[in-house]
């Protein structure tokens, strides 16, 4: 098996497609209070702080960011998270994750919502594949990527890497497309 990788993205466009995709949740919202931004982790709530970041600069409503932990590999849902479902009775929630791959994972973030009256729930991805299980589309996306079922597609936001001190420092890096033949 040989492994290529084809570099997709570099970090200064990931950050285009995240400030694009902020913009648009802010052209969503224009008239909310707050929103939520439920990154689901380990790697939908990277790209969640950074949306976060961005529309704090940029948003007249607030936005509070929360955590998901989903077991994906379980067949009902099964889930951890850092706030009260039911305080997001009535708002908006924007669901984040870094790649749409079989919606699985989406679906499962549905989920935790259902018991609640959301004002609205919108999805966003870095990486749209189009390989879709479950009936899951998602309204923000940074890219739409048509690829093979045995591709695999890494998110890589923050590499630890090592400085001329020998001490390890955090770079934020690019995505990475990677095949796997």
């Amino acid at each position: 098996m040989s492994d290529k990788q084809l570099l997709i993205l570099n970090q200064q466009q990931i950050q285009q497609k995240i400030d694009r995709i902020a913009y648009q949740i802010l052209e969503d919202n224009f008239d909310e209070e707050e929103i939520l931004i439920a990154g689901i982790l380990p790697r939908g709530n990277k790209i969640a702080e950074r949306l976060k970041g961005i529309l704090d600069e940029i948003a007249p409503f607030k936005s509070t960011l929360i955590n998901i932990e989903i077991e994906k590999q379980s067949s009902s849902l099964k889930s951890i998270i850092d706030f009260d479902v039911q305080d997001c009775s009535n708002k908006v929630v924007i669901l984040v994750d870094d790649v749409l791959n079989s919606g699985k994972t989406l679906a499962y973030g549905f989920g935790i919502f259902l018991d609640v009256p959301l004002k609205k729930l919108r999805t966003a991805v870095l990486i749209d594949r189009n390989h879709k299980n479950f009936p899951v589309t998602t309204d923000f996306a940074g890219i739409a990527l048509s690829t093979v079922l045995k591709e695999h597609v890494d998110v890589i936001l923050d590499v630890y890497r090592r400085n001329k001190r020998g001490t390890c420092g955090m770079e934020k890096r690019a995505l990475f497309y990677q095949l796997r033949i």
